[in-house]
């Protein structure tokens, strides 16, 4: 049944900006998180250091961002989100990466975060990674780095403050034909300048109580002093040595997924474990890209997302006179996050009706088998072949904000069906799943072009994105239809690259393609 044009028009006014945007990332296949709940306050610090880069010292500008919940409970986990941090690089510094013959650069992140609570501390680490960007030919240069960061508990009741401290960069210039500069990395240490507004402080969490530093019952501070009533009104037994129970009253430092990043690189852990054992044809690879969203009228950017892949056996067949074969290869997969089979939580921002930020976190999820068939022909000179990647998805929206202000969508927004692609054999091949396709060619002894399964490369497709269900919570509105109206429908270009994949199971594991702990040493680049 139609809604009448009224409502909908109300209800669009009111909630379309956000869910207009649900579903950019449909058609990749990942995905930080963010949070937005009621309850949260926005970070935003712009502040001096002083940087050593190689032709001196130079002042910079480092804005940091993020959101963070005003209140936790004793215990509760402080999980900073949408964090991202932008440091404007001086002219001077930016010639210095010109004169290594780099025509572009991308730069890791690390901050230093002092988190203090009463007399009790803590450090942690804020670390981000930006997209490659070109030099300008003259002028300043800014970077933003995102990232996910480490979560703090407090272990008491008051106020927990986070401050910043030391700043570093670690940049790694680029060529115009896309290889490392000598030297192939450049690292800048940076320490924040005198005067810096607040003493560098970024925020303030209240932690269990209603008042900085009060409390009563288990709100109080372990390090009270003796004597201090407890809850049932017995006074506390003096500590036999204050001193020594600092690490029991200091904020706990979390790691935001297990194991971190992928060698710090800005990229999720990507390796097997006792949930998926390597087996003896075992790889890993990671994948990033863009994806359309019509009817937003722009693409969204997927970051790099882990696959698990189990390669098949390839299958030769001669030709009559032996001048050659086809070669066919069956192999399938796994999107791999933290022992699950999807992508991590992502997060984008569009303008929906073209001024209205409106920013959306999702999850792709795996709902079925994953495959990759190749088919190809050689002369044993020259092999082409085409690949096809299928794989079942849905798409689950876990929040939605609208010009900062949160949306509930509940918690099982998601489409009702997988994305669904037209596959070129759809009676061999039924149901709904996306499907990308690569090609590549290679000459006997020469670099493949194009896509190759170990070699990896562009992968290509269109998806059409089903309606959604569930989407809205029992005491609000529904929101599956506008989610639809806003996002949902045929034509959604996709286009992913492959890294070169690790092949785990090896002997001796290639150190070209694979880190000492057999994660993918590459680190795709997402490419229009």
């Amino acid at each position: 049944m139609t809604a009448p044009r009224t409502a909908v028009r109300r209800t669009a006014r009111s909630r379309a900006r956000s869910a207009a945007i649900a579903a950019f990332v449909v058609l990749g296949a990942t995905v930080p998180a963010a949070a937005g709940a009621a309850g949260t306050h926005e970070v935003v610090a712009a502040l001096p250091y002083v940087c050593l880069f190689p032709s001196g010292e130079q002042a910079a500008t480092v804005k940091v961002e993020a959101a963070l919940p005003e209140r936790v409970a004793i215990g509760e986990p402080i999980e900073p989100a949408d964090v991202t941090t932008t440091v404007e690089l001086p002219e001077p510094a930016v010639a210095d990466l010109a004169a290594l013959g780099a025509s572009g650069v991308r730069a890791a992140t690390r901050l230093a975060v002092g988190v203090t609570q009463g007399e009790a501390t803590a450090e942690a680490t804020w670390r981000g990674g930006t997209e490659p960007t070109a030099l300008p030919a003259t002028g300043s240069l800014t970077l933003t780095a995102t990232g996910d960061v480490p979560s703090v508990t407090g272990q008491s009741g008051g106020r927990l403050t986070m401050t910043a401290g030391d700043f570093a960069l670690d940049l790694s210039p680029t060529t115009a034909e896309g290889g490392a500069t000598d030297p192939a990395a450049v690292t800048v240490d940076c320490t924040l300048a005198e005067g810096a507004p607040d003493g560098g402080r970024l925020a303030g969490v209240l932690v269990g109580t209603d008042e900085p530093g009060g409390g009563s019952g288990t709100d109080t501070p372990s390090g009270s002093p003796s004597g201090t009533p407890s809850a049932s009104g017995t006074p506390r037994q003096p500590e036999k040595d204050p001193a020594n129970r600092q690490d029991e009253r200091a904020p706990k430092v979390a790691d935001p997924v297990p194991g971190g990043a992928a060698a710090g690189r800005n990229a999720p852990t990507c390796k097997y474990d006792e949930k998926y054992p390597a087996g003896p044809m075992s790889l890993n690879a990671y994948l990033t890209g863009y994806a359309n969203v019509n009817k937003l009228d722009g693409a969204a950017l997927v970051p790099p997302f882990c696959t698990l892949i189990t390669q098949g056996e390839p299958q030769f067949e001669f030709f009559p006179d032996f001048s050659g074969a086809t070669i066919t290869q069956h192999s399938t997969a796994d999107l791999y996050y933290q022992q699950r089979k999807q992508t991590p939580p992502f997060q984008a921002t569009f303008l929906t009706f073209d001024f209205t930020p409106t920013t959306a976190t999702m999850v792709l999820e795996q709902t079925g088998p994953m495959t990759i068939d190749s088919h190809g022909t050689t002369d044993f000179v020259f092999t082409s072949t085409d690949t096809y990647v299928r794989a079942p998805v849905v798409l689950r929206v876990t929040s939605l904000k609208v010009n900062g202000t949160p949306l509930d969508v509940g918690t099982t927004c998601r489409t009702k069906t997988s994305l669904a692609s037209p596959d070129p054999e759809p009676a061999k091949y039924p149901g709904d799943h996306l499907v990308l396709h690569g090609r590549g060619e290679q000459v006997t002894g020469e670099p493949a072009t194009g896509y190759l399964l170990l070699s990896g490369g562009p992968l290509t497709g269109e998806v059409s994105i089903p309606a959604f269900t569930g989407c809205g919570t029992a005491a609000g509105e529904n929101l599956d239809r506008l989610l639809t109206a806003s996002v949902s429908g045929p034509g959604n270009y996709v286009k992913q690259i492959q890294g070169q994949a690790c092949f785990v199971s090896a002997e001796v594991p290639n150190p070209d393609e694979c880190t000492p702990d057999l994660q993918p040493l590459k680190i795709p680049v997402a490419e229009r």
